[in-house]
């Protein structure tokens, strides 16, 4: 294994962890603020989880909410970008960064010393810095509610696993989650499975899109705010509505293709059951059950609660100073976890860093 030690030539190098929008963002919004931005990567690119989405996915958001800092979103402001779209955009936006990147580096620790933060990666690496951002976005932790599955003999995955219809041919599948991708993978497998069921505990809510450009333009002037947690606590985001960018989400689900039922209860070697007798043979169960945050590097260092959420205000780690993040669900902006969201917060952490930090002033990082 290869040792290294990667000890900070200034007290204004900054360590981002993570290489997807939310990690450009940061480094970005580092530079513009006077610090050194190093960042790791775990992929062998700086675009994140974007090549491992499934390959129709489109964005719930038009491509004018979806630029990150200094750079526009190519194309039309109002169409809704591709997965490869957002990834040819976010390989682009790397590549005129003025800043370090090391792709292949995953990191398995940070801890503190005198100097400030040491991070380890998966090659034996060690970084120093006084200030670090995680940026891991959260889709390496895949959440798998406990939904009494262990007897059930058929397939399931979760939908980070889920490429495409094809290899669904002529099954029986079940897609749990009435989000905004469990819509969407369940329209496009009614397509070519032999039957697909959409289950979920509450009704599938579809936003009306005429109402949904009022709340773009809002977005576009006002985005800014900082009332994501606000909002995540309600449950009044936008990714708790399903927004039918792509057409005829209302029209599928009207018409059974896919078919609608509550949550199953119950399940058997072949069959899903529900509490008024009903049952349904399966053979996928597809989980569009949502993700946790990435964050298990940092656990050696106490920053995180017993279940894996970071302690912070608005980005801002309230346990050690010069620790922050970018990229959590409703962390500060309106739209904090989606790409168009990260450069507000970003921009907020990186201020608040640097006036927390003033140049030349080392970092004190005990609890």
């Amino acid at each position: 294994m290869m040792i290294t030690d990667q000890r900070a030539p200034t007290t204004d190098r900054a360590i981002v962890i993570g290489g997807g929008q939310s990690g450009l963002a940061a480094a970005c919004a580092l530079r513009t603020h006077g610090f050194q931005p190093v960042l790791l990567e775990a992929g062998p690119e700086p675009v994140g989880s974007w090549p491992m989405y499934y390959d129709s996915l489109v964005l719930f958001s038009p491509a004018h909410l979806n630029a990150l800092p200094g750079l526009p979103f190519p194309g039309a402001p109002d169409h809704y970008p591709t997965r490869d779209q957002v990834i040819d955009y976010l390989r682009g936006y790397a590549q005129n960064l003025d800043c370090e990147i090391h792709t292949g580096r995953r990191a398995t620790s940070v801890l503190c010393d005198r100097e400030g933060f040491v991070v380890t990666t998966q090659t034996g690496e060690t970084w120093h810095a006084p200030v670090v951002v995680s940026a891991t976005g959260n889709f390496s932790t895949p959440y798998r509610p406990d939904l009494g599955l262990a007897g059930f003999t058929g397939q399931v995955l979760h939908s980070s696993e889920y490429r495409n219809p094809a290899e669904f041919a002529g099954r029986r599948v079940v897609v749990v989650g009435a989000g905004n991708s469990g819509v969407q993978i369940a329209v496009e497998l009614a397509e070519t499975a032999e039957k697909v069921t959409l289950v979920s505990r509450k009704p599938v809510k579809i936003a009306d899109l005429q109402g949904m450009e009022v709340f773009w333009t809002f977005m576009k002037h006002l985005g800014h705010l900082p009332l994501g947690a606000a909002l995540a606590r309600s449950g009044l985001l936008v990714g708790q509505q399903v927004i039918d960018n792509v057409g005829g989400f209302r029209t599928a689900l009207r018409n059974g293709k896919p078919a609608h039922r509550s949550l199953f209860t119950k399940a058997t070697a072949t069959h899903l059951h529900w509490p008024n007798g009903a049952k349904e043979e399966a053979d996928t169960i597809i989980l569009a059950t949502g993700f946790r945050p990435s964050l298990e590097h940092l656990r050696p260092l106490g920053a995180l609660d017993r279940a894996g959420n970071p302690h912070h205000r608005n980005g801002l780690s309230t346990t050690h100073p010069g620790l922050a993040y970018v990229g959590l669900l409703g962390q500060r902006a309106l739209y904090s976890a989606a790409l168009g969201g990260a450069g507000w917060d970003a921009c907020h952490v990186a201020k608040t860093l640097r006036r927390r930090l003033p140049r030349k002033t080392p970092a004190c990082c005990a609890h």
